[in-house]
């Protein structure tokens, strides 16, 4: 039976009460302290929809995680907020008015970590969460990404030469509207510039205060090293979930020995992990990637459906949407990830933001995941020459 058709979806019954269920989880300081991580609290507050900055004592504590160590640590909410499928890649854009009041209402629900790129659109993306961020300028922040060559608005390649990184940070800071970028990642490694050079660029760009720390994102080991000898790298950005798990063997020991911090992108499969996704779910052409992507053949997604039905079998007993328990089961991580869903559905960010109560014990996840080995995947994450542009092989 296709996932959409199931009477009993837990994903689709929570949306029914999704956004009550994460007010209630917002105004229990107790529930949220389960998570055993600190509240750290805001300076100035938080802004409503109408730009009006409500008291320090009333804006919403999430709890936080530190990305980094030093001199280049970069504290945030322990759930980021991504950004991208609001203009880009996940079909038609949204009205711009509904994300821009969605954001703002995720900012507002205490949520610190927001995560764009000027190839997202290109440059929609940064425009719409700079707009719709700017009455909480002091409260949040926004991490960009350079390393594309954009030419009459088409991504042309790779380009992390030093004097595409500087017009790349002057035309997002003027579209982010901030006086500088909080993480400044490298989009995808760049086989034509050293990165020893673009590490450079970016610490001549933090000396000048138009950045404040530095990212890779899709590196391998190699080029974390290199990049961290020249500017401490805050934090590596890499797809990481139940369904993609490379990064385990290929990166996170680099990570730990040099004290860089993890943001996983796509924690639920861009969709995937979500339990909605069946093998006559229509993707738009021109606007949705994911029409591209081996994973996401109707094939590969009828002959993936047990992977997903191991997940609501695990998740209803426990109240659990798929995209809650994967959620969690990233958060359970020793190496305290800070994992960035997105979404264009306010329903859904509730239910993403109650993930942060789940509690699972360390033998339930052993449980899980040999319930999903044993359903292998099919399908790779990326076409040939758009994995070749990654580190994550």
């Amino acid at each position: 039976m296709p996932l959409s058709d199931d009477p009993v979806n837990p994903r689709r019954n929570f949306l029914k009460t999704g956004a009550v269920l994460g007010t209630a989880l917002l105004a229990s300081p107790v529930l949220l302290g389960s998570c055993g991580e600190k509240h750290a609290e805001t300076d100035a507050g938080l802004a409503s929809n109408s730009g009006h900055i409500s008291p320090p004592s009333l804006a919403p504590s999430l709890p936080r995680r530190t990305l980094g160590r030093g001199n280049a640590s970069f504290e945030v909410s322990t759930l980021g907020f991504g950004c991208m499928g609001m203009s880009y890649h996940r079909g038609p854009a949204p009205d711009r008015k509904i994300m821009r009041q969605l954001l703002q209402k995720v900012a507002e629900s205490g949520v610190t970590l927001f995560d764009t790129a000027e190839v997202y659109g290109p440059f929609l993306n940064e425009e719409l969460v700079g707009e719709a961020l700017a009455p909480f300028k002091n409260t949040v922040a926004i991490t960009t990404k350079f390393g594309f060559d954009i030419q009459a608005g088409k991504d042309q390649g790779t380009n992390s030469r030093p004097e595409n990184i500087r017009k790349v940070a002057e035309a997002s800071l003027k579209r982010l509207r901030v006086d500088a970028i909080e993480l400044f990642y490298q989009h995808r490694p760049d086989p034509k510039v050293p990165i020893e050079d673009v590490a450079g660029t970016v610490k001549d760009l933090i000396k000048e205060g138009k950045v404040k720390r530095f990212g890779l994102s899709e590196a391998d080991a190699g080029t974390i090293r290199k990049a961290h000898a020249v500017q401490p790298v805050t934090a590596l950005q890499s797809e990481y979930s139940l369904m993609w798990r490379e990064p385990e063997t290929a990166v996170f020991p680099t990570l730990q020995e040099l004290g860089i911090g993890f943001v996983p992108y796509a924690p639920v499969g861009r969709g995937y992990l979500t339990g909605m996704l069946h093998a006559d779910t229509k993707f738009y052409p021109g606007t949705d990637n994911r029409l591209g992507l081996p994973r996401f053949t109707p094939e590969a997604l009828k002959a993936n459906y047990p992977f997903v039905q191991a997940l609501l079998d695990f998740g209803q007993p426990r109240g659990l949407t798929p995209a809650q328990l994967s959620l969690a089961w990233l958060l359970a991580r020793p190496e305290g990830v800070v994992p960035i869903p997105g979404t264009t559905k306010e329903a859904h960010f509730h239910e993403n933001l109650a993930a942060l109560a789940a509690n699972i014990a360390p033998g339930e996840w052993t449980q899980l995941e040999a319930a999903l080995a044993a359903s292998p995947l099919q399908g790779s994450r990326y076409p040939p020459e758009q994995e070749n542009q990654t580190g994550q092989k």
